[in-house]
């Protein structure tokens, strides 16, 4: 029997607390009647002793403390689901926004997940080819891996995952169980009809499931959109062996409702103001991501960030770091200088890369190649800080070598089209043409089978012409 209460003992912004409450858990969603008689919904967000505090989703502007009426539902938040969800468009809270009406559910699933018994995981093997040279060759995104893009205030993200959502596949036979689920958190309105018309015009989009909160929606909705997307996600993955790539973004307008909700609630805050338990809250998010036993899907994660005055020491790239399987950085110089996508390939690496590449996934010689763009492009950086000291014209001829190489690895092979989609085998050979453009003595992270079968300098001669 659900008890109704009426009345409440105070109104803070978006917190309303009640008093003489019993039989309530944290998380329990209620319904809140206004008294012209509409509903709002809430959450639990703090119980002490008979005291309860909610969090109101779309404000508490018009509540009366005295004949305001609330219900209790005995449950958390769920999102209903089915199979139907793909090529639909959601509220961030998970209410269908495009038009086409209800979801008819087989099942609903509390948005907070399940946790995975470690036991039951599966190492990640495979990729998933995202069409991008950058990504694909030299941190490799593989299957059930979490793996951030670390960018700044202006730079090309949104359009760099829009390209990875057109451009995503899977290699295997059963390409078609590839799905993407896309959530954008507190984003403008012109960039959310920047999303749904690129995924409309491309038709990749009933391949898509949005999770869409608008920058004047409500903070808690902002909370809820990654989770009701990695509810789904799952869903789609370990029942029905879907493999799922999701893209969350922007990581960092979370973190910020997070630390606006905490402050709301009076908690002590942390570094910069975040709450202590920042670290735990995106844990909560990224760890579900993965492979289970039983199932032949996977759940990869491509959370997506701007770090504050491009500080990558800044808590929600710090942390990030911590949980997830490396980092892609983008470079604000190299997007200064008309270089699409930006990706700073230094900094950026993927811990498991070398788990799901190779004969039998990518290519034979795809860990070789891309050791050997590494340490060529790390020769580059030494290469121009000399030419900066000394000059250019001064440099030995193994630094000018590196001097073009870094020039054309650039604007060749970071340097892509919006709309090219390179497979492995073109990018891979790309590299080799670049590692041709060197003398053979440089090249000592290739073995001498494996240059003899792709090393050649006038392949690479044809490619890039005479310097």
């Amino acid at each position: 029997m659900s008890v109704k209460y009426i009345g409440l003992s105070e109104i803070n912004g978006p917190l309303v607390a009640l008093e003489n409450v019993s039989g309530v858990g944290y998380d329990e969603m209620a319904k809140i009647k206004l008294s012209d008689g509409s509903e709002r919904l809430a959450r639990v967000v703090e119980l002490s002793g008979d005291k309860a505090v909610l969090q109101v989703f779309e404000g508490t502007k018009g509540l009366s403390l005295t004949n305001t009426e609330i219900r209790f539902e005995g449950k958390p938040m769920e999102l209903p689901l089915s199979p139907e969800i793909l090529g639909r468009i959601f509220s961030g809270a998970g209410r269908p926004i495009d038009g086409l009406g209800e979801i008819y559910p087989e099942k609903t699933a509390d948005i907070n997940g399940k946790p995975l018994n470690p036991v039951s995981r599966t190492y990640p093997r495979n990729y998933i080819n995202t069409g991008i040279s950058s990504i694909d060759a030299l941190t490799t995104l593989i299957r059930g891996q979490k793996l951030p893009i670390f960018s700044g205030s202006g730079l090309s993200h949104n359009k760099l995952a829009v390209q990875i959502v057109r451009q995503a596949k899977i290699a295997d036979k059963n390409g078609e169980d590839f799905a993407v689920v896309f959530g954008a958190m507190g984003v403008k309105n012109d960039v959310a009809d920047y999303f749904k018309r690129c995924f409309e015009e491309t038709g990749v989009l009933k391949k898509v499931v949005m999770f869409l909160n608008l920058s004047n929606d409500p903070i808690i909705e902002r909370i809820l959109t990654p989770r009701c997307a990695l509810t789904a996600a799952e869903y789609l993955a370990f029942e029905h062996n879907m493999h799922i790539l999701v893209i969350l973004t922007d990581m960092t307008s979370y973190a910020e409702a997070l630390r606006e909700f905490s402050s709301s609630k009076g908690e002590i805050p942390g570094r910069k103001g975040y709450p202590g338990y920042l670290y735990s809250d995106l844990a909560s998010l990224y760890e579900r991501a993965g492979i289970i036993e039983g199932s032949s899907g996977s759940v990869t994660q491509i959370p997506i960030l701007t770090m504050p005055n491009d500080d990558i020491t800044h808590p929600v790239p710090d942390l990030t770091g911590y949980i997830t399987e490396g980092q892609i950085v983008l470079d604000r110089n190299l997007d200064s200088t008309g270089i699409y996508p930006p990706v700073s390939v230094l900094p950026s690496l993927s811990r498991l890369m070398k788990d799901g590449i190779g004969e039998g996934y990518t290519r034979e010689d795809h860990q070789m190649v891309a050791n050997q763009l590494f340490a060529a492009y790390a020769k580059v950086q030494d290469a121009r800080a000399l030419a900066s000291v000394i000059g250019e014209e001064e440099l030995s001829e193994s630094d000018k070598a590196y001097i073009r190489f870094g020039v054309l690895f650039e604007n060749k092979f970071l340097k892509q089209g919006f709309d090219e989609n390179r497979t492995i085998e073109q990018t891979l050979d790309l590299g080799w043409a670049l590692l041709s453009t060197l003398p053979k003595a440089e090249l000592d992270r290739v073995d001498e089978e494996h240059l003899e079968k792709y090393y050649s300098a006038e392949k690479a001669k044809d490619i890039f012409g005479e310097e």
